[in-house]
């Protein structure tokens, strides 16, 4: 007998809320559309808004392409206090004065990490080794040794100066960690730093304007959701493909 609720195929774009990992995400379309095959295309952190593409039925297929195209992301960090976790989840590791840096001095600071740099993935990350997840074995005190990975900036703006706080946008390659990026500029600028909030904005050729809201997902008709749902024929011709 036929399923009277067919896993229905292709790509859902969704605004994160903060405060949700990815995998609730995924738990909410899995209970409102009465379906299991469900995944997500790039992690983002509980404290992260913005841009989540879901794969739904055969959608699964194309997961690991979705995955692999750049991402854009609006940020702000935080100058003068590095935490464990490189965001504002973290427990205080280091607090230091902020020195008074002028536009210039912040602008070379972002500039040093344009094109290709390696980062070294955060412990707290779901990244694996040996098979789990770096964050798991952070949770249980363990440091591994990580290999640092060849990222890629295409281009950044520093969008506002408020000390201690800089808002700044970056569009980056896949595997690439906003935060360790935060970290390491604040290394630079001689200060420390961490991540007070982000969101990303785009995913290849999505965009999270075009996301349906996780308050909508969960007050919104079934019929409504799937009518959301983009087919796997436009994401190929969306992609270019």
């Amino acid at each position: 007998m036929k399923s009277l609720n067919p896993t229905p195929d292709g790509v859902l774009l969704v605004d994160k809320a903060e405060g949700m990992t990815s995998h609730d995400v995924v738990a909410l379309i899995r209970r409102r559309l009465g379906i299991k095959k469900v995944g997500h295309c790039g992690t983002l952190d509980p404290i992260a808004t913005g841009l989540l593409l879901l794969t739904l039925g055969h959608g699964t297929k194309i997961q690991d392409l979705l995955m692999s195209e750049d991402k854009e992301y609006a940020g702000t960090l935080l100058l003068g206090v590095t935490t464990s976790t490189q965001d504002r989840q973290g427990e205080v590791i280091n607090q230091r004065n902020v020195p008074p840096l002028d536009e210039n001095t912040i602008r070379a600071a972002f500039e040093k990490f344009r094109g290709d740099s390696y980062q070294m993935p955060p412990m707290v990350s779901a990244k694996k080794h040996g098979g789990v997840p770096l964050y798991k074995l952070a949770r249980q005190g363990k440091v591994v040794e990580r290999e640092p990975r060849l990222v890629h900036v295409y281009r950044y703006s520093v969008d506002r100066v408020a000390l201690p706080e800089i808002d700044f946008s970056v569009v980056c390659s896949k595997g690439f960690y906003v935060r360790t990026y935060v970290h390491d500029i604040g290394e630079e600028l001689d200060c420390g730093a961490h991540l007070k909030s982000l969101r990303r904005t785009k995913s290849g050729r999505f965009d999270v304007a075009q996301a349906i809201s996780v308050d909508q997902i969960k007050n919104a008709p079934r019929e409504e959701i799937l009518s959301r749902l983009l087919t796997l024929p436009e994401v190929s011709r969306m992609r270019g493909a």
